[in-house]
């Protein structure tokens, strides 16, 4: 070991020992080969004939926001949004299961990786996430920005993150859901994950810290992905997931910025992350070239069957889950964006996938409909995202990100509006779920009329089309979209009975209704630039 390193390793294990923990041994940020070599002789993971490791996560497949907490201490106790995302846990609980992970790790082999929450060097956050799991190690390698040699000398963390898959919670004592536990504890900026190795929950509960301190900065924290085209204008893509955030913004024609979580700020666009995690459920080479080919050396799938004769991952199987990923590092994406930032945004895409089948494909916003939209965040959970969910449900996920935000929605609302008037960004609604009746009956949007769509809101080609309002969702939609058939743009047309589709949109639109009451005191202009159900009889 070259003396530099030894320096590096020594005041992470300092830092380490600091903290109450002496395990038997650190690996401290492995190489990506290193990583590699060291999962599979650990037995955690194997080869597929793509290069890329596959690995099972067990019985979490998805993340389990029924056991995700924030410690409800004197800093966050009124500034928190508490409720059904946000779940208390008082710092006595936390401090009961943080002194036993500490005892359990003893005697014990961890990993360690520092790097980078964020592209924009003058906010981005240094973290340290250390894991008992090679192949997760590699993974925080990949989905978070890897450090150069000399930033690591002087390596301080602000953000700490144990993930011990196999340490679990006492519930009856610690007051826990269960004997898994995802905790925040912002004051202290530690995370504990246990007893589930899906890795998601490690990026996401990165994610939730950045959404809690970047506002006070001025920054804009986002659910979304981004690009950004030849002619240097950056395009926003917010959504849940199965929307389609990350298929859309992997255009070979743009260059990519970043596929999940970015911030705002007065320069302009910047990813958190240095990697993607993409769905790879269905995954074809035909359509998602770019995510088709990052899956090599270096890549992690999860729960992606693979078989056992010739190790090539079988995409279409979703026997395990729908919810099948990969990681990869941003750079295995043709043509993407290095350092990942990007200008103010001229186009602001909104996703939702409707599996009622009513919602038109392609809308333009207003300001104050693009703040209602934004907090409503209305989309359907697709099978596999969370424990229990096998069908699409209708779901309204503020911000687009309920679980990853821990303020008010109006706050972050009127952070977009703000910046949507500083820099005169457009807003569109696009829907990627189903037309011609609700899931069963209708059917799911081409992708190809979808990236259409995209393609003529970032281009300004939609604005050329004459445009009809909508009145039970109080929108304007196009009459006309280049390569998309014209009936397909009102959803009314696509239904064999219009009746029956009036009757679905104003369900729809009540839910909308009912769904906003949650957010207490909104000024007029929101409110009135949302759904009107009873408008059309």
């Amino acid at each position: 070991m070259a003396k530099d390193s030894e320096r590096r390793y020594s005041k992470s294990l300092a830092m380490i020992k600091r903290m109450g923990f002496q395990p038997k041994k650190i690996y401290f940020n492995l190489s990506v080969s290193e990583l590699v070599e060291t999962s599979l002789i650990r037995k955690e993971a194997k080869i597929s004939s793509t290069g890329a490791l596959s690995v099972f996560t067990g019985k979490f497949t998805g993340r389990s926001p029924d056991d995700r907490y924030i410690v409800d201490d004197n800093s966050t106790n009124e500034k928190v949004n508490w409720g059904k995302v946000n779940h208390p846990i008082s710092q006595e609980n936390f401090n009961k299961i943080y002194d036993r992970m500490k005892k359990f790790v003893r005697g014990k082999e961890v990993f360690l990786f520092n790097g980078f929450v964020g592209a924009d060097k003058d906010t981005r956050f240094p973290i340290s996430v250390i894991t008992d799991k090679a192949w997760q190690s590699l993974f925080a390698n990949q989905i978070f920005i890897k450090p150069k040699n000399d930033e690591l000398k002087n390596f301080l963390p602000k953000i700490i993150l144990f993930s011990i898959n196999d340490f679990k919670a006492i519930p009856k004592k610690e007051k826990t859901h269960s004997e898994t536990f995802i905790i925040i504890n912002l004051k202290k900026k530690i995370i504990l994950i246990g007893s589930t190795s899906y890795a998601g929950e490690i990026k996401k509960s990165i994610f939730s810290i950045m959404n809690y301190f970047l506002p006070e900065r001025g920054i804009f924290p986002m659910h979304c992905s981004a690009n950004i085209g030849k002619d240097g204008d950056t395009a926003l893509f917010f959504g849940l997931s199965g929307t389609g955030k990350t298929t859309l913004s992997a255009d070979p024609q743009r260059f990519l910025i970043g596929d999940d979580e970015h911030g705002w700020s007065e320069k302009g666009i910047f990813n958190f992350e240095g990697g993607c995690y993409a769905k790879c459920i269905n995954l074809r080479k035909e359509t998602e070239p770019q995510i088709w080919n990052a899956i090599r050396f270096g890549s992690v799938m999860e729960n992606v069957i693979v078989s056992n004769d010739n190790r090539i991952p079988d995409y279409k199987d979703n026997s395990i889950t729908e919810n099948t990923r990969v990681v990869y590092p941003l750079e295995f994406i043709p043509g993407a964006r290095m350092p990942s930032i990007g200008s103010h945004p001229k186009a602001i895409i909104f996703l939702t996938a409707d599996a009622f089948g009513v919602m038109p494909p392609i809308a333009k916003l207003t300001r104050e409909g693009a703040m209602y939209h934004f907090m409503s965040g209305y989309t359907s959970k697709l099978a596999g995202t969370e424990r229990g969910i096998t069908q699409p449900k209708e779901t309204f996920s503020q911000c687009f990100g309920a679980p990853f935000m821990p303020l008010h929605a109006m706050e972050y609302a009127t952070m977009l509006g703000q910046k949507m008037t500083q820099h005169k960004s457009r807003v569109y609604l696009i829907n990627t779920g189903w037309h011609g009746g609700p899931y069963g009956i209708g059917q799911r949007i081409d992708l190809k009329y979808t990236r259409a769509m995209v393609t003529a809101t970032l281009n300004g080609e939609i604005e050329k089309s004459s445009f009809k309002f909508h009145p039970i969702f109080n929108l304007e939609i196009p009459l006309s979209c280049p390569g998309v058939p014209n009936e397909l743009l009102d959803p009314s047309q696509t239904w064999k009975n219009k009746k029956d589709y009036n009757l679905a949109a104003r369900k729809l639109a009540r839910l909308f209704t009912q769904n906003f009451k949650k957010f207490g005191n909104v000024s007029d202009d929101i409110l009135n630039a949302g759904p009107k159900p009873d408008l059309l009889k």
